[in-house]
């Protein structure tokens, strides 16, 4: 049963079709990005989990609205519009630039104009959505596991966000970094965030990260670390952050990141997944919030679940 529910995603395995998906993502969240009005720290842009895939979530279009669905039961990507029209295009091996045309064709006869910057971004090295045709892989099997990964992190992400009466994100997939994550916030502002990311201005990223944040989620490894882990980190980090103790045995402060990490192959072997992923959410604020000299009785409820 375990195995079923937390599903083995060795990144070697589907590194290539981890990399095309988080290609089409950005094409599919740009598009989101185009046309949703801003919301502080660009919570207007990420895309959401549901019980088949991804979603943007209904998007502004004049008086109408569509939304753009990653289906991966189906394996097909829907584009459905709130005057009842739907296109669906299927989720099969393709080049990004292949992916591109299709869905901004399909928008344009949807009347969904739509113009995108199609450089994408936090990927070193990248080139345009229409000019990559190096990028076309879609292992179904590991898409599907990928989502399922998703859905156990989203569940158990929303659980620890309930417990927090201050500001906090949503539970969103940011097709940026490709990674969920949810955010909790101490009230007070930051310092300006000085570190750049690849296509990507300094100024989002100061946005991002304009207050006090203890983050965490769920990534699978892309990008160089090599494995899905569970992720916390804290901005600005507080003076010994991570020599702070943490939970479960098996989490680690890896020094090159500046977060905690635990290892998804850890919570897939614990006893229970689940206690393993919220002692790890837990303990990582506690070092956050301690060492940050948050206000938590005004922040925090008690647990009830």
């Amino acid at each position: 049963m375990i195995a079923n529910e937390w599903p083995d995603l060795p990144l070697a395995e589907w590194e290539d079709t981890c990399a095309t998906l988080q290609l089409w993502t950005q094409v599919v969240g740009k598009i989101r990005l185009a046309h949703a009005p801003l919301i502080n720290h660009w919570w207007q842009v990420p895309l959401y989990v549901t019980s088949r895939g991804l979603t943007t979530s209904p998007i502004p279009y004049g008086s109408r609205s569509f939304q753009i669905d990653f289906d991966f039961c189906g394996h097909r990507l829907l584009i459905q519009t709130s005057d009842g029209a739907m296109e669906e295009i299927p989720l099969v091996p393709r080049s990004v630039a292949d992916f591109y045309a299709e869905v901004m064709g399909r928008l344009r006869g949807l009347r969904l104009e739509t113009n995108i910057w199609t450089m994408p971004v936090e990927i070193p090295d990248a080139v345009p959505f229409d000019q990559d045709h190096e990028h076309a892989s879609y292992d179904a099997v590991y898409a599907q596991r990928f989502w399922r990964s998703l859905v156990q992190a989203d569940r158990l992400c929303t659980l620890f966000r309930s417990r927090f009466l201050g500001k906090v994100s949503p539970v969103h997939f940011f097709w940026g970094s490709f990674d969920l994550a949810v955010t909790r916030f101490s009230g007070r502002p930051a310092p300006p965030l000085n570190s750049d990311s690849p296509h990507l201005g300094r100024w989002v990223m100061q946005e991002a990260y304009s207050h006090e944040v203890s983050s965490c989620g769920f990534w699978p490894g892309n990008g160089g670390f090599g494995k899905a882990a569970f992720y916390s980190y804290a901005y600005p980090e507080p003076s010994e952050f991570g020599a702070a103790p943490i939970r479960p045995d098996g989490a680690y402060y890896d020094k090159d990141l500046g977060q905690f990490i635990l290892p998804y192959d850890a919570v897939r072997r614990a006893p229970s997944p689940d206690d393993a992923v919220m002692d790890f959410l837990q303990s990582s604020y506690d070092a956050a919030a301690d060492l940050g000299h948050w206000d938590r009785t005004a922040l925090e409820r008690a647990a009830t679940t």
